[in-house]
């Protein structure tokens, strides 16, 4: 699909996950809602589709976020425009390709583009042809994306970066939840919208957690991901992997490597780990987006909110403890769109997901993500 291994969380598990993605959304219906009825008068709640969709997608997981934009826009009634990264343009011109051989011609449709990548979106984003964008990248596009949209006022649903922090208390178990962690942080080699970005862990298991996801990280295979075994593969380009290897330069410079940190060949970076940093350092303040995660010592729990706080995106957060009552006290108090406990990033077609603060607008999923693809209209008589 692109460069993740065959196996495990990778090109196998994206296909896997868009067949579920898939199926769950054709389940989804737009029935009117009666909201009064009697002497009174009747009162409907009406969804109609908007019409055409722009969907413009990243990277990360191609196949995978087309078909969160593409399923239900068309489940809607929705004809749809797809432009996929330029990175990543084959899965998504396969997966069109493939509705199209059951779906009416001008339904789903493709462009692609290069070098004049970024125009293409301006001129779909500005294009009076289309009621909607539907757009997963970086909060900097979005803005763009916004921006060319407001001469037609389009609708909007913007699933912006982020940089989830996740909160360890001091009662947990770290052997039991190095795994769990690990896979939070660094699923796509840390190439995910709502993988874990920052780790604030008590000072009481401080050095325990820190050994535990180091003695986990050890055993992870990186490499050709045809070859049995892979865990994860390469970040997806240049440019992305020039960012990952100059923010892990700039933490040497204050915190301890536990592992990693040394550059391979080509496009590929060993999963690291690098403790003793705080609010303020770069790796921290800036989503990586990368097989890098900076680990945080804190004594209190208030400051650790706060400091989990401190940042302008609010896609996701975790928090981690053997009291799921206290660990749900302390998420409810965290600044974003979704938060999970025990465990991170484990998004679900049945669940809305979206961000808050800089981290974007509207919602994907479910029967709320259906809904931002249609107009509402009231009835009355």
């Amino acid at each position: 699909l692109d460069r993740q291994p065959l196996g495990g969380i990778g090109s196998m598990f994206e296909v896997q996950r868009s067949v579920g993605w898939s199926r769950y959304t054709s389940s989804l219906s737009l029935k009117p809602e009666v909201l009064s009825s009697g002497e009174g008068g009747n009162v409907q709640k009406i969804r109609k589709p908007l019409g055409v969709v722009g969907s413009i997608t990243p990277w990360n997981w191609p196949m995978l976020i087309a078909v969160w934009h593409i399923l239900p826009a068309i489940r809607c009634g929705c004809a749809v425009v797809s432009k996929p990264s330029p990175y990543t343009p084959l899965s998504t011109l396969r997966l069109v390709e493939l509705m199209n051989k059951v779906l009416p011609p001008g339904v789903v449709n493709i462009v692609t583009g290069s070098d004049g990548d970024a125009k293409l979106g301006a001129l779909m984003s500005a294009h009076d042809g289309i009621r909607k964008i539907v757009f997963t990248g970086s909060t900097p596009t979005g803005q763009a994306i916004m921006r060319s949209a407001a001469s037609t006022l389009k609708r909007l649903t913007l699933e912006l970066g982020g940089n989830d922090a996740g909160i360890v208390l001091p009662d947990v178990d770290p052997q039991a939840i190095a795994e769990g962690l690990f896979w939070g942080a660094f699923i796509n080699a840390g190439q995910t919208c709502a993988a874990l970005k920052r780790l604030y862990v008590h000072a009481d298991v401080y050095d325990a957690v820190c050994e535990a996801l180091t003695a986990y990280v050890s055993n992870i295979r990186v490499g050709n991901g045809l070859d049995d075994g892979t865990v994860l593969g390469p970040v997806s380009n240049q440019m992305q992997f020039d960012k990952v290897a100059a923010l892990v330069e700039s933490a040497k410079a204050k915190g301890r490597v536990l592992i990693g940190g040394v550059p391979g060949q080509g496009l590929f970076y060993p999963p690291t780990l690098i403790a003793d940093l705080d609010n303020g350092d770069p790796l921290v303040d800036q989503e990586q987006f990368g097989p890098v995660l900076p680990i945080i010592k804190y004594t209190d729990v208030e400051a650790a909110i706060a400091a989990a706080n401190a940042n302008p995106a609010g896609l996701g957060g975790s928090v981690w403890s053997g009291d799921p009552e206290k660990a749900r006290a302390i998420a409810a108090r965290l600044e974003c769109g979704t938060v999970w406990i025990n465990q991170h990033g484990m998004i679900r077609p049945d669940a809305p997901f979206g961000g808050t603060k800089m981290s974007g607008l509207g919602v994907e999923f479910a029967q709320d993500g259906l809904h931002e693809y249609t107009d509402l209209q009231i009835m009355i008589s």
